[in-house]
């Protein structure tokens, strides 16, 4: 997740009464570019106010929903113990279990429901990933081996000559890069801090400054900016901003249900690496799409690759193409504050959540998630 957009609360919101949809304005586009990480040092109350109506503060371009919502019918409920006990504990404002796409379990809390939108945070980095596979099949991106340059010319020069899409998608550039959310002058924190030069994207405009630290494709960094860096990749490549090539190719044809919602950066443009505001049945759809192999969207074992860890993150844990790998194949897009989709292939099992843990990340908290996962799991296997 870029860290600008908390800053850019205060800032609009006192520009605009009542909390309209805010348009994105010669005006509040110099705020927005000077907004910095303060989101990560909300509190609990404005983390639960917020998450849920980012478009309520924020300017973003919308998906439309299908009018044939892929069916998601009611399955055998699950029975397990202490779910609102983990909600509650874990700030968690929805979760749903969906097996062999039938609904097992959905719970809402804090003010959150079936109706309405939460944040993604990262979890927006595995879709804009997946809209990458698309544009290779429709002929936009030839190879995913082709260097990142042939795409964006504006890097050329920079630390990304000779860096490939597929070691941008799988974060092995070897360029230099601090995802500290807790420093404010890490990257993360202060990409967007000074104008761009005129003509440029700002996302290009910082990350050509950046120096190399390892040969492309030996060192695995986690890089927001690089995923914004495939946002642009792909609106270079299409001519389409991202919720209209999401339109176009998922949020359409798969049946998504509500609108998508996805957060701009100064210049316009769609922030591929986070910022995506959905409802939580469709998050659980996001996996179902990714679970289904995507024919006839992106190419014919898109999906093997980009679940595959291409590069290990340490734990028994893998990096594919902007998901994370778990060590028994099961994989999933993950956001700060407890965003997750999570997918099992085996168990034919999807698991999305949206929450407001209270601090943007943490071994207890992660722990605690995993653990529930198991539980659900163990549930569902003697359930059988």
């Amino acid at each position: 997740m870029t860290g600008k957009w908390g800053l850019i609360a205060a800032a609009l919101l006192a520009a605009v009464p009542g909390h309209a949809q805010v348009a994105l304005t010669p005006e509040n586009a110099d705020r927005i570019r000077q907004a910095g990480a303060e989101i990560l040092f909300w509190n609990q109350a404005q983390r639960d106010a917020n998450f849920p109506h980012m478009e309520d503060h924020f300017p973003g371009t919308t998906a439309k929903a299908s009018s044939h919502p892929y069916p998601l019918r009611p399955g055998k409920p699950l029975k397990l113990d202490g779910v609102e006990a983990f909600m509650a504990a874990n700030n968690t404002a929805g979760l749903i279990v969906v097996q062999d796409g039938r609904i097992r379990l959905e719970r809402y809390a804090r003010g959150y429901s079936r109706e309405g939108r939460y944040t993604s945070f990262s979890v927006a980095k595995s879709l804009t990933s997946t809209l990458v596979g698309a544009a290779v099949r429709d002929g936009f991106i030839k190879s995913v081996d082709d260097p990142v340059t042939r795409y964006i010319p504006g890097l050329a020069g920079s630390a990304y000559d000779g860096v490939s899409v597929r070691q941008v998608l799988t974060m092995t550039s070897g360029v230099k890069w601090n995802e500290d959310y807790t420093d404010p002058n890490s990257d993360v924190a202060r990409m967007y801090a000074k104008p761009a030069p005129p003509g440029m994207d700002p996302t290009v405009a910082y990350l050509r400054t950046l120096p190399r630290e390892a040969p492309p494709g030996t060192k695995w960094v986690y890089k927001t900016g690089e995923t914004n860096l495939i946002g642009v990749l792909v609106q270079n490549a299409t001519g389409k901003t991202l919720t209209d090539y999401a339109e176009a190719k998922i949020w359409r044809p798969f049946g998504m249900e509500r609108d998508l919602f996805w957060m701009v950066d100064a210049s316009g443009r769609d922030i591929g690496g986070c910022c995506l505001s959905a409802s939580l049945r469709d998050y659980a759809r996001i996996g179902l799409f990714a679970q289904s192999g995507g024919k006839g969207v992106v190419p014919d074992g898109w999906f093997r690759q980009a679940t595959r860890a291409q590069a290990p993150v340490g734990d028994g844990r893998g990096y594919g193409y902007q998901w994370w790998i778990n060590a028994d194949g099961t994989f999933q897009a993950q956001g700060i504050f407890g965003q997750l989709i999570h997918v099992d292939p085996k168990r034919r099992l999807v698991i999305a959540m949206s929450s407001a843990w209270p601090k943007a990340t943490g071994r207890d908290l992660s722990a605690a998630r995993t653990d529930f996962l198991a539980r659900i799991k163990a549930a569902l296997d003697a359930a059988k």
